[in-house]
């Protein structure tokens, strides 16, 4: 191995990782490792792209930069920045954070994975701040950064922050066309339709496909049923343009529509096509149409893990608890091999949870943490603490809980604390009532519903007096109990 220099050894692990050959990559390194002693750090950078898409060797990220640390490897920016985008990757998001702060020179590439790390954890508030340290500390930002912002201010559905960026867009004089995309789907988002038809009315000329499915999407969450019908009309539909809208019919539970897209697709013959089968499953499971679901579940000739987690997730919609306890066996256990995700995990346990099934929900658990070696996030053990509290098993949640907390890889969440609270109010457990209302007020202060729970697990204990104390603060921090709404849709037209 020693005859060939490390440059082409490199070249032949990027290329590896590129084709997404991940085990050959690490069979290669792992080769190299063995035989050689200048590894540099471009051989370690594909490899740190490589470790979290193995998951039946854990750890192995760290094990791969604590060899770069001996060698030498670590510094740099390159370096570096694979680090930061590899721990985002494991959800060690505080060691992608250190390695970020390490970085002596940053540049556009590094900030943009510190943004899109925050942003695969749903942090859209840390992403945007991150973005005002690059705009202080360096003004090299690119199309990439903007987008990434412009995501984090459709999560936070923060409309004049994202009117804000598409004016450092005109102004700066960047590529539209790049930006259109990230645009329309902001202003769909934050229910600026219009201006959503603005940008796409400059750019329809030299707009592409995705551009299009786009604005047909938007127009249908926002329901412009017309101008989304006009659009498909100027084209061919595709599947992924009908595919787009289906998705957000089903985020607005809109049947009628829904039900003329599935007519065309049919009509063009891509009911053959799993993805959107997927989307017309789930739009009809979402809009309480659970036998078409399953009609257009038992039809999909190709069932992926979407396919099942969707059918899965529709019962569970329902309140059918046996039946998506079923069908997950059904699915470990069909021919196809199908493995369950992490997605998939947490709809079988919501849906066994709020259907009192608690042993089948802590075999499923078990089941795919144990066989499948599945990653378990905090919202799987906020979703099992649930169970076991609705159930009454008030030990067997502190239990659950103490394993999370000792487990590395998974960082205490909003969901976790407000699960534990919740079920500390159901069985009347005072001292750990407590010692969760402290975590998850002092974790989001400034969520109003956080204390709404605290307030209801003070009533539950008949402590009024911290209930008004904790009224007072709200009405300090001028909170407001965000108010729920009901659908219900009329001949097409949708009543509040």
């Amino acid at each position: 191995m020693l005859t060939r220099d490390i440059l082409s050894y490199n070249s032949r692990l990027a290329s590896l990782v590129r084709l997404g050959e991940s085990f050959s990559a690490w069979v290669l390194f792992v080769d190299l490792h063995r035989s050689r002693t200048d590894l540099d750090p471009y051989t370690f950078t594909p490899i740190l792209n490589v470790c979290p898409t193995l998951p039946h060797l854990p750890k192995l990220g760290e094990q791969v930069h604590s060899l770069m640390i001996k060698t030498g490897s670590d510094l740099g920016t390159v370096s570096k920045t694979a680090l930061v985008n590899m721990y985002s990757k494991y959800r060690l998001l505080c060691c992608s954070e250190k390695a970020f702060e390490e970085l002596e020179s940053k540049d556009v590439v590094s900030w943009n994975v510190m943004i899109s790390s925050f942003l695969s954890h749903g942090l859209a508030k840390d992403a945007i701040r991150v973005f005002e340290r690059m705009r202080q500390g360096y003004t090299g930002w690119n199309e990439f950064t903007l987008c990434s912002v412009l995501k984090a201010c459709t999560l936070l559905r923060a409309f004049p922050q994202g009117k804000q960026v598409h004016s450092m867009v005109v102004v700066m004089g960047r590529d539209l066309v790049v930006l259109g995309t990230a645009l329309i789907d902001f202003y769909s988002n934050v229910g600026q339709i219009d201006e959503a038809m603005k940008v796409y009315s400059i750019l329809c000329r030299s707009s592409d496909g995705v551009m299009r499915n786009s604005m047909i999407a938007g127009c249908v969450k926002n329901q412009r049923y017309k101008e989304a019908f006009e659009i498909m009309s100027s084209m061919r539909p595709n599947v992924v343009a009908l595919t787009t809208a289906l998705a957000a019919c089903s985020e607005n539970s809109d049947l009628w529509i829904g039900k003329q897209i599935h007519c065309i697709a049919t009509r063009l013959g891509f009911v053959s096509d799993t993805q959107l089968c997927n989307a017309v499953l789930d739009m009809y499971g979402k809009s309480g149409k659970i036998a078409s679901s399953k009609s257009v579940f038992d039809l999909i000739p190709w069932k992926d893990v979407v396919s099942w987690t969707a059918m899965i997730d529709a019962y569970r919609v329902h309140g059918c608890g046996l039946q998506a306890f079923a069908l997950f066996n059904e699915m470990v256990e069909s021919r196809d091999r199908v493995c369950p995700n992490s997605v998939t995990l947490l709809a079988v346990l919501s849906a066994c949870g709020h259907s009192g099934l608690l042993e089948q929900g802590r075999a499923c658990f078990e089941f795919a943490r144990d066989k499948y070696k599945l990653e378990v996030y905090p919202e799987h053990y906020a979703c099992f603490i649930d169970s076991l509290g609705r159930a009454g098993h008030m030990e067997d949640v502190w239990l659950v809980f103490l394993e999370m907390v000792k487990e590395k890889n998974c960082r205490l969440s909003a969901k976790v604390w407000a699960a534990l609270l919740n079920a500390c109010r159901l069985n009347g457990d005072i001292s750990r009532g407590e010692y969760a209302t402290k975590g998850l007020l002092e974790l989001e202060p400034s969520n109003p519903g956080n204390y709404v729970l605290a307030c209801n697990f003070y009533a539950a204990i008949g402590r009024w007096d911290l209930v008004e104390e904790m009224r007072i603060e709200m009405r300090k921090r001028r909170m407001n109990k965000k108010a729920g709404s009901s659908w219900v849709t009329c001949f097409s037209s949708r009543k509040t």
